[in-house]
């Protein structure tokens, strides 16, 4: 069992920057693909950012390139994720998500059937 605890979620005016991190337990950490979703109300759970096991390459939702970052450290069983320019539309509450296996491709990342392992999630708001 892998246990996620995110964080670092709140309120923000729009073009501010959060730093979100989740931190895993349970399991060898650089073993896990990690991803980042958001679920507004009303509205489905989407991806918005994965990273590979190793930390080498990432991927990204399209509406958040270029203004969100994905990172880990495997060594503090971690992994973040860096918002800036924030957009009213970004407001949604955050779930790190893990998977036991790699992915290697946006496909992989992207699908919430791919994780294995999900937080609780946290609030971002952002306000105009």
């Amino acid at each position: 069992q892998v246990q996620l605890v995110e964080s670092g979620g709140g309120l923000v005016q729009a073009g501010g920057s959060l730093r979100l991190s989740c931190a895993a337990s349970g399991r060898t950490f650089s073993e896990l693909a990690m991803g980042w979703f958001r679920q507004a109300p009303g509205k489905e759970r989407e991806f918005v950012a994965g990273i590979t096991r190793s930390g080498g390459r990432t991927y990204y939702l399209d509406s958040v390139k270029g203004r969100f970052t994905i990172s880990r450290d495997n060594a503090k069983n971690t992994v973040y994720l860096q918002m800036n320019r924030l957009k009213l539309e970004d407001t949604a509450v955050y779930y790190c998500a893990a998977r036991q296996y790699y992915c290697i491709d946006y496909g992989c990342f992207s699908s919430r059937s791919k994780y294995d392992y999900w937080g609780q999630g946290t609030q971002v708001t952002v306000s105009s």
